[in-house]
């Protein structure tokens, strides 16, 4: 396609947020405001739409390229492209952002149009991160992700917004500058930001192992592995639902996308060299994370330390340097992306409703809200794994993939799906089984508009699960020639 597609995604939530910022919001009503970036949303989910249809499967490397020169003396550029990594997490950004502005609809009262400009900017910014084929405008746009998140947590947030937002801001920072310093210094000896070209640079081993640090530092906070997950729980509890969903939905996969993109292409003896590290950190993030999800009172905070197992099993996936296991990995990101925003979703729910995530504090709810519980059902069954659900395709490939690694990854992989039942198995039994509680009676079941998002998010969660392929056969051209 000669059509400049991939500039026109990026570009239309930015014109859209632009529009709406010179609008007048005294003059307009909170549901137009809603209505309009919707619309927006909608058409940026239709427009993507058009890369899967056009995308020519059987040959490798970039396509839809775009470049125009920028900086001529470092061959810094603006370069853009996708391949089949980068298609379905674009898809899988453009279908969320309108689930996000629907599940808001009534949430939200307060600076209405200002929480539309960021989503919309937000969604900007992490499309730019998946279409960079030059290093430079690929950091701008992962740094950019930051401030729109920073200010959806801290404005719209719950009462612990600041410190959860800062703490998230300075995490993520902290990481980035190291990445920023390997950068300058990747592009002063290639000469060049262009990534295809800088993946066929050889660098000398001592100072492979110096730059896969400092670009673990920003990858590893992103995904987030363990140490660096604490930020995490703090900013999905004090997230407003929406930003809950696109931050376990998409920017905890930004990590993933950078080690799978960058970091083993470039350093190819340093990957093997950490292997070990990466391996013992994402074994104790599933194991430890898993056992601490189990002792939560707070239904969100659970999720939130479920996504840091799962994101575990996505390192171990990717390190394993295998086809299996990348396919698995990636295959575990967008699955993680539906049935971790789901879930959010699902808590979000019952929290208008009742104005409290204690599981305490319910019980019983399947008497009250059917609807309800049978989605809930459906998404914790994809959670932990369950044959026929995209969960199970993700994990089966990674758990498969490290039997030729290392036995012991495998059980540690297998423990970690055993708890992961575990405590999504007692989530679920302790809300909707038992007694119906006095004070949550007057509850209502879903909305139409949330039956609508739910239904299309177990179509999706049913429909990878019985038919992987459809996802495979977008991968694993582009994921066999990255491969070591």
């Amino acid at each position: 396609m000669s059509f400049p597609i991939l500039s026109l995604l990026i570009l239309t939530p930015l014109i859209g947020a632009l529009t709406l910022s010179l609008s007048n919001s005294a003059q307009l009503k909170n549901k137009t405001i809603f209505a309009s970036g919707l619309w927006i949303a909608t058409g940026e989910f239709i427009l993507s739409l058009l890369l899967p249809i056009f995308y020519d499967k059987a040959e490798n490397g970039y396509q839809f390229t775009e470049f125009h020169t920028w900086f001529d003396k470092f061959d810094i550029n603006y370069y853009l492209g996708v391949d089949g990594v980068s298609i379905p997490l674009i898809l899988l950004t453009t279908f969320l952002v309108p689930i996000c502005l629907l599940c808001s609809w009534n949430s939200i009262q307060n600076r209405v149009k200002e929480f539309v400009i960021y989503f919309l900017l937000l969604e900007s910014f992490i499309i730019g991160v998946f279409v960079s084929i030059d290093l430079v405008i690929f950091y701008v746009f992962f740094e950019a992700v930051l401030i729109p998140m920073f200010l959806i947590i801290g404005i719209w947030g719950g009462e612990n917004r600041l410190y959860a937002t800062f703490k998230f801001f300075l995490y993520t920072l902290a990481g980035s500058v190291l990445m920023l310093l390997a950068i300058i210094y990747i592009i002063s000896i290639t000469n060049t930001g262009n990534i295809e070209i800088i993946s066929k640079f050889i660098f000398d081993e001592n100072i492979q192992l110096i730059l896969f640090l400092c670009f673990f530092a920003s990858f590893a906070v992103k995904v987030p592995m363990f140490p660096f997950h604490t930020w995490l729980p703090d900013a999905h509890v004090q997230a407003p639902t929406s930003g809950s969903v696109i931050l376990a939905g998409v920017l905890l996969k930004l990590g993933a996308y950078g080690f799978m993109r960058l970091s083993i292409p470039f350093f190819e003896f340093a990957s093997y060299y950490f292997q070990p590290l990466i391996f013992s950190l994402s074994c104790i993030a599933i194991v430890y994370t898993s056992i601490v999800a189990l002792r939560q009172t707070d239904m969100k905070k659970m999720i939130a330390y479920s996504s840091v197992a799962h994101m575990g099993f996505v390192t171990i996936g990717i390190f394993t340097l295998t086809q299996d296991g990348m396919n698995g990995a990636y295959f575990q990101m967008i699955s993680h992306g539906i049935v971790s925003a789901a879930l959010f979703l699902i808590v979000g729910v019952v929290y208008e409703r009742h104005h409290t995530r204690m599981i305490s504090d319910y019980s019983g709810v399947t008497n009250i809200m059917p609807k309800y519980s049978f989605f809930f059902m459906v998404f914790m069954l994809s959670s932990v794994g369950l044959p026929g659900t995209s969960g199970f395709v993700g994990e089966f490939l990674v758990i498969m993939s490290t039997i030729s690694v290392n036995v012991y990854l495998t059980i540690f992989t297998a423990v970690g799906v055993i708890l992961g039942a575990s405590y999504m198995l007692l989530l679920y039994k302790n809300v909707n089984f038992g007694d119906v509680k006095s004070d949550i009676k007057k509850l209502t079941d879903l909305t139409t508009i949330e039956i609508f998002y739910f239904t299309c998010l177990a179509f999706l969660t049913i429909l990878l699960g019985i038919y992987p392929k459809l996802l495979f056969d977008m991968i694993d051209a582009s994921i066999s020639i990255g491969i070591l």
